[in-house]
This record gives C-alpha cells, structure tokens and sequence, in this order.
C-alpha cells in the first residue's frame, strides 16, 4: 500500500525542524507504515528551510517545477480598502527530497511556502493586513499539483491532517480514481469553522474540481433562546457565528473525503453531538449537523500514541530525592505534577494555581511541580505570586527543557494534573507519559481523554477495578469557580489516599501505567491500516447500530433493528428519557414513565419529561409535574420609577444557573451577551435585573451536579408581581 501523509509541518524527523506535536504523530505513524513493508511518502512545504536542511540531511532536488498564478479573492469585510478584490500570485514551485527511516519526504518550495521561516505559521495578526495569511492555503494548492503531477496514476491513499489546512483537498481529489482520501481530525477547532465562499470556489475552479458547495448557516437569531444560545458560544470556544458567503471546513471535507479519522473515542463522540455542553442544543439547528449525520459511518478512530522514548524508559531509575530536592521541594511529600504549554483557558491552568493556592493556604502538606510552557513567559502575576507565596512547596516553570528532565519530573511525582477545558484536547499525550511512570491522574472528564481510564470515585465507584484515577467534571467556563473547588477537593482526597489506603493508591497507580503502555505507535498503526485496507476493499462501512445508539440517532436505525436489537435500543432510550423510541421496543406502562420521567429530569431534559407526561398522563407523581412546572418564574421586583425583574429558578441538581441576556452587535462585530449568575437562595436560586422583563422571557444556562450543561427558558407570560 502506498500512503501519503501531507500537513503543512510534517518535520517529527528533526528537532531542529520542529514546531508542534503533530509532526511526531506523522513522523512516528509514518516510520511505523513504513517498518511494516509499506510505501511511505510525507509531503509538506520546506518553510524556507532547505539550507539548513542540507546541511544535516542529503536533500535530492527532483525534477519538479510548477509555475502558475495563485488567485486569492479577499473578503472585503476583513481585508478592507487596501486591497483589491482578488489578488494574483505568480509562484514557481519545486520539489525536494529526503529520504530516511524508509520514508520518503517531499518538500514543496516557492515564494510563499519559504515564508516564517522561524515560525512557520502565520501569526493570527497577519488576518486583514498581510498576505503571508495565506501561506497555509498556498500549501494546500500546491500539495494537490504536486499529488497529481508527480503521482500521476499511483494508487495511493492519501493521509492529510487538521480540516483547516486542508480542506480543499477532498474535493479536488474526488475525481482521481487512483486516490483515497482521508482526513484526520487533529484537534478540536470548532466545527464551524468557516472561510470565505468566493475564495474556496476560484480555488476549486483553479484545481478544476466541479463540486457544490455546502449550504450556508440560517442567519443567526437576534432574539430569544437562539440568540443567547448563538451568542454565548464566543465564550465557550465551541462555535462562532459568521456572515453569510462562508462555507464550513467540516463540510468540505467530510462530503468529499473517503475516511475520517479521530485520535480516540471520545474525540470522535464529542464531535458527533456535543452532548452535554452548551453547543449541544443549538448544533442540530446548523446545516453541519446534517453533514455529519450523512457521513457518520466515514469515521473511524485510528488513535494516537505516547512516544517510544517515554515507554522504554525506566521510572524505577530516577532519584526522586535529587530531583525534588534540587527544586527545593520536599521528596517526602505527596507530589503534583502539571506539564503543557501556557494556556490558561485551554488548559485550565488559572482555575488550577487557584486550587493549588487554596490547598496550601489551608496548610495541606504536597508539593507542586507546575509547567507551563511559553518562549515568552508567563504573564499573569498571580501564578507568580502564588509560587513565591508558597516557595518549598511550588516549583513553576515555563522554559523548554531536555526530554529527559521532564520524564525525571513525571517520574518523581504521586499525581498528575491535567484539568483542560472546552474540551479542547484529543488525546493529551503529556497525561499518558506521565501516567506511564505511575504518576495517578487527576484530570477533567473530557470526552477525548476518556480512553486514559479516569472516572469520578476510581477507588469506591462501579468502575473502581479498572480505574487510573480522578475525573473531575468538564468546565465551559472561563475562570470557572465549580473547576477550583472540585479540583482543590479532589487534591485533599488524592493526598488522603496516599496517606490512608496506600494499596488503593499503588493499585490506581499500576493501572495508569498499564493503561498509558497500550497506547503504542504499533497499535496506531494497527488501527490506521485496518481501516485504508478496508477502504480500498469496499469502501466506508454501514453507521453501526451502536455508534446511533450512544449519539442518540435512533431516527437512523436501520429497519431490522428494532427487531434484532430491542432490548439495546430500549436502554439506550431510557438512559435519554426518550419515551417515543422507547414504547417502540417496549409497553409504556407507569414504571417506565415514571423511569423515563426520571432520566430526563436528571438531565434536565424538560422536553422530553413533558412528552412522557403527554404519553402517559397521571403516572408520574403529582410533586414531580409540580417541581417541573414549577422550576421557575419571573417576578417584578422594583417600583414604578426604577422597574426591575427577578429571576427564581428551583432545580435541586443545578451547581449553577446563569442568565444569558443577548447583547447588539458592537462595531460591526460579533454580538456577545450578557451573563449573570444567580445567587443560591434558599433551596434555589435568584437574580435581579434592572428594568423591564424582556419580551422574549429568561434564557438560562444550567450546569447540573453531573456537568452537564444545558438550557433552560422561562417564558414571559410566566411573569407576575412579587
């Protein structure tokens, strides 16, 4: 088999060369295919960088030159009156190699790709202002050239990465009966991620690809539950509204690619539904959603893998007393341990100094070995302030070291701490490696690292034999108090354990690395070629019945199912509160209702607690209908002169209850709105608002004990006076 991996960075080969982690997932993929006795080609842009590549490697200059003009059509909106409407590049662009481990590398040079040299990708900033922007699209250009000139009738499946910087290349190749695409899902961008449409279509033209293209997003509500829905995803990094004339990336490439592939489970379910987040309630409503659904059975989880370095290495050899003390950190005490780059809303790092400086503050004897990488510092005084605070028990850092001394750090350390947010992360290789030297994770509850075994109660709960270690609840908040707390408590316990039941402790501890030690380039591998061999057979299987099952597509069953998985079917409705598939496999007698009332409520699902009532009127309990109809209400709450309203809302399994009140747009941006938190009272909770009540009612967002979060809307004529 013949695969061609391309990315904009595939330079895993050579440190010098490298900028992020995905270029040693490719590179460690590749020489895995590549040992395996397949053909392994790795295209990218030389990023200007080909002097310095000669000098450490022997580069072949191929017989390759393609010139051609680049048409880049400039969304006025962004790119404003200095610049025209399009804009023209000619490029002259050629092609080297390199050749290593079996693999054959292939770099792509010209005027544009040997920008950045230093950086490679485009600064953010350069949107609207340089052209250099666009040197990523440049890439994705040149790649499909350069895949059918010198590829010309080679059969081959070609590997790209990331939806962004390559959406193009689906649709391009889909007319190339000699090519399998398939896209892998790097990272979580927002599955809305859009770019101009006039753009992608003259690139296309340019590349002779006839496709249609996605629908456009209805235009997003200004009013109401959808509004403050649309609005509030700016602060959940899940979703961004746009103008019209954008395409979605995800379109693109899911309609056109072959395969779809996900670094782990989770992943792959958090980017089917978005259960329980804020984005969920609002997702089916985008043209997107449809596009997944259609091309759900694409998918497929090839994985990734903790490097080979970090699995032969010995844990047992580090002299944790050298290397605690020479922090001047206490070796006899429980140990912390955090290491990613510095990002405090992705990674959760702010909620995390925070729970850190609670602890220690109230006298908890542990150590903390924090890092947050950064070539330009940490710029947040607290976590400066916190380290001086409480010198001889943090040691914070941000510099880049040696490979070695961070496994030494993971080595001598109890616990490891990787509360991320926004569920940002897909497979978090920097958990795994310290799990691999027994470090016990104490980690949030994302989807996309689920597959390292950490669960809420890991040493008491029903998955307690199988359990690593500590979930905390996800977090979609910034600066989110419900993270600290639930961290700071989970840290008391983890140091308890260690002192109390350290049987339990070292148990978890043999679990982590068991569970870190599975995840090796060989399985990658195993999973990647099971689903290209299956491509090249027949194509994309048929949507499993248990793929619908745990997305909740039960209108995506197919027919025989209901007869063949009833039972299955069943369960997986009651788990959901849903009585209409449910009473299609089973009799909705009072239990179930009363069992569906139940699940529904707990998540909050008032909808479908009102459809078991409308099913099964008078088998649910009178104080259940009660406390359902009666969760909320809107009461006037100032005079005459200075009118105000107030928010009550009563759900006992709410953590928190925040109003979303939409806001207008401002300087023709994007509109963010309004959030307010109410204030426990009593058995509920309360805000009030200056003014009069909004005629479209009170939309909030509830954060349910579990960590769900969904919405909630009180309607105005539900308004009465104090």
């Amino acid at each position: 088999m013949h695969i061609i991996e391309t990315y904009f960075e595939c330079c895993g080969f050579d440190h010098t060369f490298l900028q992020g982690g995905t270029s040693v997932y490719l590179w460690n993929l590749s020489r895995t295919f590549a040992a395996r006795g397949h053909r392994v080609s790795i295209v990218t842009p030389a990023h200007g960088r080909l002097d310095d590549l000669r000098r450490r490697h022997r580069v072949e200059d191929l017989d390759y030159v393609d010139e051609y003009t680049l048409p880049l059509v400039l969304d006025p909106r962004v790119w404003g009156d200095g610049f025209p409407e399009e804009v023209r590049v000619p490029l002259r662009t050629t092609a080297h190699r390199i050749r290593k481990d079996g693999v054959d590398l292939y770099f792509l040079s010209n005027a544009y790709l040997d920008q950045l040299p230093d950086t490679f990708y485009p600064p953010y900033s350069s949107k609207g202002r340089d052209l250099v922007f666009f040197k990523p699209l440049a890439f994705q250009v040149d790649s499909v050239r350069f895949l059918r000139r010198h590829f010309a009738g080679d059969p081959a499946v070609v590997h790209a990465h990331e939806p962004y910087y390559h959406y193009l290349l689906p649709a391009a190749l889909r007319d190339d009966p000699d090519k399998r695409v398939v896209s892998t899902v790097q990272s979580n961008m927002p599955i809305t991620k859009k770019v101009y449409r006039p753009k992608v279509r003259r690139l296309l033209e340019l590349l002779g690809s006839d496709v249609e293209l996605p629908a456009e997003d209805p235009p997003a509500p200004t009013t109401g539950l959808g509004a403050a829905m649309s609005q509030y995803q700016q602060l959940t990094h899940l979703h961004y509204a746009y103008p019209p004339d954008h395409v979605t990336v995800y379109d693109l490439v899911a309609e056109h690619a072959d395969l779809i592939d996900f670094l782990s489970p989770g992943q792959r379910d958090f980017y089917t539904t978005f259960a329980d987040t804020p984005f969920e309630r609002l997702f089916p409503q985008l043209p997107v959603h449809d596009v997944v659904r259609r091309n759900a059975g694409k998918r497929f989880v090839g994985g990734c893998a903790i490097s080979d370095a970090w699995l032969a290495d010995d844990p047992g050899r580090v002299d944790r007393a050298a290397v605690l003390g020479g922090l001047g950190l206490d070796p006899a005490l429980p140990t912390f341990f955090h290491n990613a780059r510095y990002a405090v809303h992705h990674k959760g790092q702010l909620e995390l100094v925070r729970a850190v400086d609670r602890v220690l503050d109230e006298g908890l004897a542990a150590n903390f070995v924090l890092r947050c990488i950064s070539g330009t510092g940490i710029d947040d005084p607290y976590f400066h302030d916190v380290a001086e605070r409480h010198r001889g028990r943090v040691h914070l850092e941000w510099e880049r070291v040696d490979e070695r001394r961070v496994f030494e750090y993971a080595a001598s350390a109890d616990f490891a701490l990787f509360p991320s947010k926004f569920e940002m992360d897909t497979f978090l290789i920097a958990q795994g490696e310290a799990m691999v030297c027994g470090a016990v994770p104490i980690a949030t509850a994302q989807q996309g690292m689920a597959h390292f075994g950490h669960v809420p109660d890991p040493t008491d709960g029903p998955d307690a034999e199988r359990a690593t270690g500590f979930a905390v609840n996800r977090s979609f908040a910034e600066d989110d108090p419900l993270l600290v707390t639930a961290l700071a408590d989970t840290i008391r316990r983890a140091v308890g354990l260690l002192r109390d039941r350290p049987e339990e402790y070292r148990r978890l501890s043999r679990n982590a690395v068991a569970n870190a030690r599975r995840f090796t380039w060989e399985r990658c591998a195993d999973q990647h070629l099971e689903a290209f061999t299956a491509l090249l057979e027949g194509g994309p299987a048929p949507l499993p019945v248990t793929e619908a099952l745990r997305a909740g597509w039960f209108d995506l069953l197919p027919p025989d199912a209901w007869r063949l998985h009833r039972e299955r079917i069943a369960e997986a409705a009651e788990e959901r509160g849903d009585a209409d598939a449910y009473r299609r496999c089973r009799e909705l007698d009072g239990a179930a209702a009363r069992r569906l009332f139940r699940a529904a409520w707990d998540r909050a699902d008032f909808a479908r607690c009102e459809r078991v009532l409308a099913l099964a009127p008078g088998e649910v309990p009178e104080e259940a209908v009660a406390a359902l109809r009666g969760r909320g209400r809107i009461v006037r709450a100032g005079t005459g002169s200075a009118p105000a309203w107030e928010v009550r809302y009563r759900l006992p399994h709410a953590a928190r209850v925040e109003l979303v009140l939409p806001g207008a747009p401002v300087d023709g941006g994007r509109p963010v709105p309004t959030v307010l938190p109410l204030a426990p009272v009593g058995d509920g909770h309360a805000v009030t608002v200056p003014g009069p009540p909004p005629e479209d009612g009170a939309h909030l967002l509830l954060t349910l004990a579990s960590g769900r979060v969904t919405w909630d809307s009180i309607e105005v004529e539900e308004t009465r006076d104090a």
